[in-house]
């Protein structure tokens, strides 16, 4: 590293460090920036009504045409969903392999976008200058194709950032992780590893793709109805399996879904996905094909709410029904949060009389992430001079630190970050400095960041205790009570027991107007103050409940 070099390499990391999800983080040097990766997080169940989750921008902005670009390393949508929301509010182009590119440009349009952005397209090993940073895309293994790593070379050294990944010898194209382009990076010297930290709780190494094969090919020379495949729209690898299992066992394939739809068409058309066309057939050719003679690929194996699979499940398809005897794969993970969801759907599934296999019962999914021993050879085939461990939630990141350490990594060159959590590299080492702003903005319908964490706790709130609403008109200048109080409650009282509790709450408010000086109640403001407390006391002490309690005073 050339301790002459003005300014430090800066990593800020926006996201992806303390949660599963939202990857996004910007490096700088010599004054300017490019950023890896702009993902969503899917919102928990505590986050009610909200679509989506996507990385604070607030520092994005405040660099401005410093931003060079957008660097993708993948099509996941935890890393490339927040995109369209981040170009609004930086001009910059953006760069990714083929089939991310291709995902990326359907985003793009979704969003009115697609005339106005700057996508450029890149392959493992098309080495191009970015400012002052020189971009190598290195082939990587993952659960997508077109996976790559990063080595970056700035004036203060080369970064690699491995993106997700695992070491995969046998993938199903035949396209091995480049481990020798890491080699040779660390054989130069590496000024900073960045290393994918989503599976370092699991031993030894993960398994194959080409490992689930025999799972799969048990359940297809089995079925006696239709099988029902899901997984993730990205998975080609996983989707061209399945097609292959059906050519073989002589079924038609059937695609319903629109994610699902639009990543085979883009896998197709870019020849990553190698299939017959005539496999394929129309939705509207179930009513007369043989059950036994038909795969259904379908989106939805997160249970999500309006998935084609979720409506199937529910016998909620106009086109499409799942009958006794089917057979159902969920080839993927269980993202956190969505374990109820699934469960629910799978529930649905028996009651159609589908027999439901999955990752708990069968060998039917394999991860794309790299167990601790993948971690520790990227570790030391790369052999850092820093190391920071990316992707993943806190107990994830401080595993990594723990395995960086036990080979030997000293424990000032190994730091843990998290988002917001800005690292300086320069020739006197390598320190934490000032935090940026970093968070969550929450996505609902067409707001973007104007629901904040008062609203989702306000939301539970609700879910949770209901709401009672009390009205009453009061004349404004004697304080006298003109109407009401007239009561409307939600998910507060028992069907038969309300009209009894709007009579005492009645009281309650009468009791307290006559408690209150005339003067005081022409103020409507002390008036709705002091029938809310009076309310939820009633409420506090007569049910045990803290519904949220709206009074509406209007003067007349």
């Amino acid at each position: 590293m050339n301790a002459s070099v003005d300014g430090p390499l800066r990593v800020v990391p926006l996201g992806g460090l303390g949660e599963i999800g939202l990857n996004c983080l910007v490096l700088e040097c010599a004054g300017e920036a490019i950023v890896i990766d702009c993902g969503v997080m899917f919102p928990d169940p505590g986050m009610l009504g909200i679509d989506l989750v996507i990385p604070e921008f607030d520092y994005l902005r405040q660099l401005g045409r410093r931003v060079h670009g957008f660097v993708m390393t993948h099509g996941h949508e935890d890393h490339i969903g927040a995109l369209p929301y981040a170009l609004r509010e930086i001009a910059a182009p953006v760069f990714a392999p083929p089939m991310a590119a291709g995902l990326i440009t359907a985003r793009l349009r979704e969003h009115g976008l697609d005339d106005t952005a700057d996508l450029r397209v890149f392959r493992p090993g098309e080495r191009w200058d970015l400012g002052p940073f020189a971009i190598d895309p290195i082939h990587v293994t993952h659960s997508t194709v077109d996976a790559v790593g990063l080595a970056i070379t700035t004036p203060r050294g080369v970064v690699v950032h491995t993106g997700d990944f695992k070491i995969d010898y046998t993938p199903i194209d035949g396209r091995g992780p480049d481990i020798q382009a890491f080699a040779a990076y660390g054989a130069r010297g590496v000024t900073l590893l960045l290393s994918d930290s989503t599976n370092v709780e699991h031993v030894g190494s993960t398994g194959s793709e080409r490992s689930v094969r025999p799972g799969l090919d048990t359940i297809f020379q089995g079925a006696q109805g239709r099988i029902f495949f899901s997984t993730f729209s990205s998975h080609v690898h996983r989707l061209q399996q399945a097609i292959e299992l059906s050519e073989a066992n002589r079924r038609r394939v059937v695609v319903v879904g629109r994610s699902l739809v639009n990543s085979v068409r883009i896998a197709t058309e870019l020849g990553y996905l190698r299939v017959p066309p005539a496999i394929y057939a129309d939705v509207s050719d179930l009513a007369t094909l043989p059950p036994s003679q038909v795969t259904v690929l379908t989106s939805g194996s997160q249970g999500e709410p309006l998935s084609a699979l979720t409506r199937i499940a529910m016998d909620d398809d106009a086109t499409v029904h799942m009958e006794p005897g089917d057979a159902v794969v969920l080839s993927s993970r269980i993202i956190p949060g969505n374990e109820r969801a699934i469960s629910n759907m799978i529930n649905h599934m028996s009651r159609r009389g589908a027999q439901v296999f999955s990752a708990r019962n069968a060998g039917v999914h394999v991860s794309g992430h790299a167990s601790q021993d993948e971690l520790a050879l990227m570790l030391n085939l790369v052999r850092p001079r820093y190391f920071v461990p990316v992707h993943g939630e806190y107990r994830h990141l401080a595993e990594h630190v723990r395995l960086a350490r036990s080979l030997g990594l000293p424990d000032d060159t190994v730091v843990l970050l998290e988002d917001g959590q800005a690292l300086e590299i320069d020739g006197s080492g390598a320190r934490r400095v000032e935090s940026v702003t970093a968070g969550r903005v929450f996505v609902d319908g067409k707001g973007i960041g104007d629901i904040s964490d008062i609203v989702l706790r306000d939301r539970r709130h609700l879910s949770q205790d209901g709401l009672l609403l009390a009205v009453l008109a009061i004349d404004q200048h004697s304080g006298e009570l003109i109407a009401g109080p007239d009561f409307i409650a939600r998910g507060v009282f028992a069907e038969g027991e309300q009209q009894r509790h709007f009579d005492e709450a009645r009281e309650v408010v009468l009791t307290t107007l006559g408690a209150i000086a005339p003067e005081s109640r022409t103020d409507s403001l002390e008036v709705k103050e002091e029938v809310r407390k009076a309310l939820r006391r009633y409420l506090s002490k007569t049910l045990d409940r803290r519904p949220v309690v709206l009074p509406f005073v209007m003067e007349m």
